[in-house]
């Protein structure tokens, strides 16, 4: 078992900035990857990014070139920073690990809106 604590997100302008975090406990050891999923009202759970066990990063391309996530497996803990925020970035963000199951935070709302 793999328990997720995530803090951060609120409200913010578009264009502002805000920054999630997420630390792991429980079996980290058997954890591949960790990242972020949110899901926005009324759509399905999408995949954010990840930082694998060996350090590298993928972005979906929405988010491409103004998030940036961190820490990773070793570290126990997966932070994304989040920049140039838009409407559509609104939604309930989810830490996620992967070991052969999937394990989610608690979730967390971000409101991006003037």
């Amino acid at each position: 078992q793999v328990q997720l604590v995530e803090s951060g997100g609120g409200l913010v302008q578009p264009g502002g900035s805000l920054r999630l975090s997420c630390a792991a406990s429980g079996s980290i050891f058997n954890i591949n990857n960790m990242g972020w999923y949110r899901q926005a009202p009324g759509k399905e759970r999408e995949w954010v990014a990840t930082i694998t066990s060996r350090g590298s990063t993928n972005y979906a391309d929405s988010v491409k070139g103004r998030f940036t996530v961190s820490g990773g497996v070793a570290k126990n803990w997966v932070d994304l920073q989040m920049n140039d925020l838009k409407p559509e970035d609104t939604g309930v963000y989810y830490c996620n690990a992967y070991t052969t199951y999937h394990y989610w935070g608690q979730g967390t709302q971000v409101t991006v809106s003037s």
